[in-house]
């Protein structure tokens, strides 16, 4: 992690790496980020509108389901599609170049791989995590509404309506910091995993799954602390 701080400030700055492994990385990750967000929203609507209702409190089923998707369940899908993917994809490729040598033989002739080739991975990873996160969040509410509307008989109106009584701006910009986070997380600990291989073959299979068990790992548990201090920091809003 180190290394790779040291690393962005070195220059020249590998931009044909940084938007290839962009390209890549979204290539990936977005369609199976649509696909799981539907059923988060939808799951988050149905729990939180079936416990609302039974305090009366119908009214707030949107704002809820709301807050839910935006501080916790779309950076959580968006990190663990990151982790699962890119990650892996990540962790194969250093660790395929670490068995054929070819991460010793850049460093014979002078290029330092973490810049040449962590530093661009990562600040990609980091980038698409935001964008992800904001089609997790945009799909999940979508998803929420439909099925609160549908199959819990809520009044659409109520559920747009409800959008800003507990909702506020923090909220999304804590959604966005909890995914810029665990981007730089998964694509650090697949670079270090990947890089570090040994054994052949089975050494990079190992790796890639040692990558994304530690990456998930760490992301809940990040997601605890910085869910905490967002508390701590941020007061709710009134109603």
């Amino acid at each position: 992690m180190l290394d790779v701080f040291m690393a962005l400030f070195k220059r020249p700055f590998q931009m044909r790496e940084f938007l290839l492994q962009a390209y890549f990385t979204i290539r990936v990750t977005i369609v199976p980020t649509a696909l799981v967000a539907i059923p988060f929203g939808a799951v988050i609507a149905l729990q939180v509108g079936g416990l609302i209702k039974q305090f009366g409190a119908q009214s707030f089923t949107g704002s809820a389901a709301v807050l839910a998707v935006v501080r916790n369940a779309g950076p959580i899908a968006t990190a663990l599609l990151i982790a699962g993917a890119a990650g892996s994809a990540i962790a194969a490729d250093f660790g395929a170049r670490k068995i054929r040598e070819e991460l010793d033989a850049m460093m014979v002739l002078g290029i330092d791989p973490i810049q040449r080739l962590v530093v661009p991975r990562v600040l990609a990873v980091m980038l698409i995590a935001v964008f992800l996160n904001g089609l997790v969040t945009f799909v999940g509410v979508a998803g929420g509404y439909v099925f609160n509307v549908l199959l819990q008989d809520g009044t659409p109106g109520a559920y747009l309506a409800s959008f800003t009584a507990l909702a506020q701006l923090p909220d999304i910009l804590q959604g966005m910091v909890k995914a810029v986070i665990f981007g730089f997380l998964a694509a650090i600990v697949a670079s270090y995993k990947g890089m570090n291989a040994k054994g052949g073959p089975k050494g990079v299979g190992d790796a890639v799954n040692e990558a994304v068990v530690i990456t998930f790992v760490l992301l809940f548990a990040v997601n605890f602390v910085v869910s905490a201090l967002y508390i701590q920091l941020v007061p709710p809003k009134g109603l």
